[in-house]
């Protein structure tokens, strides 16, 4: 089951969405995906390393956090696909393509990512059943600092060809 507002023909250029959801970054996520990937860089997994530093990152990022921790940017760029992706890739054949992805300030376990959307660009694909969506997502934390940017393309069902299946 799917919803019925996202379809291919539901969106317009220009339209932006904010998602309903937000995350909170723990260790767990962090932690576990940033040792499954094999980063070794000590501070996405290491707090006393991070203590020991003085906590330099962690001051100029806003928030009563204790953790000096900073969370992988792939985790916080899935995290922000991922609160995404009931509103916008609900109803995709494919994604295509991952674009322009910048991560633009920390996070830190206990910060929570929300985010947001617009929609690009909109195309016919060579399936009468389906056409082309290019997103731009936001991922912003707890405090509207905006942590995330990057591009999402994907190949989204025509509610005409889908909509009763």
């Amino acid at each position: 089951m799917t919803s019925g507002n996202n379809f291919f023909e539901h969106f317009e250029v220009g339209q932006t969405l904010r998602h309903a959801r937000g995350k909170t970054v723990t260790n767990l996520e962090n932690v576990n995906i940033t040792n499954m990937v094999m980063n070794t860089a000590q501070g996405h997994f290491n707090e006393d390393f991070m203590t020991r530093l003085g906590g330099e990152t962690r001051k100029n990022a806003p928030g009563a956090r204790s953790s000096h921790v900073i969370s992988y940017g792939g985790v916080n760029f899935s995290i922000v696909l991922g609160l995404s992706s009931q509103d916008t890739i609900e109803n995709a054949l494919a994604e295509t393509g991952l674009d322009k992805i910048s991560l633009k300030h920390p996070i830190f376990h206990g910060d929570t990512i929300y985010a947001y959307s617009r929609v690009l660009e909109k195309y016919d694909s060579n399936r009468e059943d389906a056409g082309f969506i290019v997103f731009q997502h936001w991922g912003v934390n707890q405090n509207d600092k905006i942590i995330a940017e990057l591009q999402r393309t994907a190949l989204i069902k025509r509610q005409s060809h889908w909509g009763n299946r």
